[in-house]
């Protein structure tokens, strides 16, 4: 199964900008664009909550969808930040998706009493927090006890308005993995994983994951930021599935 293209824009959630911000996620959604994305580092002092300003993005347009690019682990513990997801899935009328990412800057996620992890400590937190997002999403109770999580009695709710996609912002090769294993998508920057990695990424993914008859991977985003004249055709980058973003001032 082959997914589209699709194409979103870039917001920052600074604190001194939230009327750009408003401009635009105007921009997307009346233009048809499909996504707009929001950087999530709670530890900078400059930054809004990104959830807090998808909300409100979110009740001042009608069709584009919204993510924070992606959702600071370590500082949101995974059952709330389920909860909080789904909320705003509902509030939306189902235009949220979730991306969600391991924790980088260590000093920071530490300086507010968040977990300083290894790597692989990393990873391992990473692949139960999916396990405890999607219990949750599915509506159930449920318990769960896990190296990096201990949840004796969870009650889940309110329910997603629609299958939220979980996105995955991680890079190295074994990080990856967890794209095709676990994941709904793949949610990365060029400066971070230039175009000339994707295919062996890609690789890597396709051995983790279920593939579809075809041969192709199911998945639906690979984000790539285009910059200054670095970006790469999407045509040069075989079997990559892209959404594109334009950063705007």
């Amino acid at each position: 199964m082959t997914q589209p293209v699709k194409f979103g824009l870039n917001v920052d959630p600074n604190t001194g900008g939230l009327a750009i911000a408003e401009r635009i996620t105007a921009i997307a959604d009346n233009s048809g664009l499909d996504y707009v994305g929001i950087q999530d580092h709670p530890y900078n002092d400059g930054f809004t909550d990104t959830l807090s300003l998808i909300t409100w993005l979110a009740a001042r347009t009608g069709q584009v969808h919204l993510f924070p690019n992606v959702a600071n682990l370590p500082l949101r513990p995974p059952a709330m930040l389920a909860k909080q997801a789904a909320t705003i899935d509902v509030l939306s009328g189902g235009r949220f998706e979730l991306g969600l990412g391991a924790g980088a800057f260590a000093d920071g996620i530490a300086g507010m009493g968040g977990a300083r992890r290894s790597a692989g400590q990393a990873r391992g937190a990473l692949s139960e927090a999916i396990d405890i997002i999607r219990a949750s999403w599915a509506g159930e109770p449920y318990g769960y006890r896990g190296t990096y999580y201990d949840l004796p009695s969870v009650r889940p709710g309110p329910r997603p308005a629609h299958d939220i996609g979980l996105w995955l912002g991680v890079v190295g090769p074994r990080a990856v993995e967890l794209v095709g294993a676990k994941a709904d998508g793949w949610s990365v920057s060029a400066p971070y994983v230039p175009p000339d990695r994707l295919p062996g990424l890609n690789q890597i993914i396709d051995g983790a994951s279920h593939v579809v008859p075809d041969g192709r991977l199911d998945l639906p985003l690979v984000e790539l930021r285009w910059q200054g004249g670095h970006g790469r055709g999407a045509r040069e980058i075989p079997r990559a599935i892209l959404a594109v973003w334009f950063g705007l001032a």
